[in-house]
């Protein structure tokens, strides 16, 4: 049977923006959360804004400790362009909004141009973050509100502490792989399924309290007998409470697909080194 592929949606990708530079036309409350979720990526920002239409939040934003340029005036024209690498506008000039768009798409330059979806190269989802966690929600451009009200109900339904059990994630895999070097092969299986294994045995939060030394013992007593020893089994003791969806909760298999998120970024992670 051939795969069945549902048209019309977007491709959701995690950019890479550190070091890249990112031009916001505009300052007011939507820019500000422009500005805040570039930031967040690494990204050198340039804000192109009169100071009469600065947001208080964008204003501390640019007198803050950030790779921001700021200059007190209006968009200029292609010259503005010079370098860069992603456009955002938050301007409530759509003609001048359009033109700004016109000439990204011709300089191609991915832009995004606030409330005109169809002037889009990408869209802004509604995103959970907790430490190197990410999801994001897309209506894609349909409807913000709702994804906002889906991000408030998935929140509510993830595990404590899931960030914490991702970086000790991260940890142990790096920590394994000095163990059992190599790129390809044999070894590389191993070290992803047996991954895959202590996420899949292991609870989140019993994931979140991995330290240093629990970390040698799993790999002595685990990786090195080709079993996953029980958190307990290793003289574990549960600090944090184990978090069990409600019925009405949106994902009812919540923990299996936060360890599915993690076993598929180690997974990627694996292919991409």
């Amino acid at each position: 049977m051939a795969p069945s592929v549902l048209p019309g949606g977007s491709l959701l990708v995690a950019w890479q923006l550190k070091g890249k530079h990112v031009l916001i036309v505009g300052g007011g409350d939507v820019a500000s959360g422009r500005v805040e979720s570039v930031l967040a990526a690494d990204a050198h920002v340039t804000i192109i804004c009169p100071s009469t239409g600065l947001h208080s939040l964008t204003k501390q934003l640019i007198d803050g400790p950030y790779r921001i340029t700021y200059h007190d005036r209006v968009f200029g024209g292609a010259e503005d362009l010079a370098g860069v690498d992603m456009v955002l506008t938050a301007i409530d000039d759509v003609d001048q909004s359009r033109v700004i768009c016109t000439l990204c798409r011709d300089l191609k330059i991915p832009v995004n141009i606030a409330d005109i979806p169809e002037s889009c190269d990408f869209y802004f989802g509604s995103q959970i973050r907790d430490g190197p966690l990410q999801i994001m929600i897309s209506t894609n451009g349909q409807s913000p509100k709702l994804a906002n009200i889906i991000k408030k109900r998935i929140k509510k339904s993830l595990p404590g502490h899931t960030g914490d059990a991702i970086e000790k994630v991260g940890m142990l895999r790096a920590m394994l792989k000095k163990r059992a070097p190599g790129v390809g092969g044999e070894v590389s299986k191993r070290r992803m399924k047996w991954m895959v294994d202590v996420c899949n045995s292991w609870q989140i939060e019993e994931l979140a309290q991995l330290d240093e030394q629990t970390m040698i013992k799993l790999l002595d007593d685990g990786w090195e007998h080709g079993t996953v020893p029980s958190f307990r089994g290793l003289g574990g003791q549960r600090h944090l409470p184990i978090s069990i969806p409600t019925a009405s909760a949106v994902m009812p298999t919540v923990l299996m697909f936060i360890a599915g998120v993690t076993c598929a970024s180690i997974w990627l992670l694996s292919r991409s080194r």
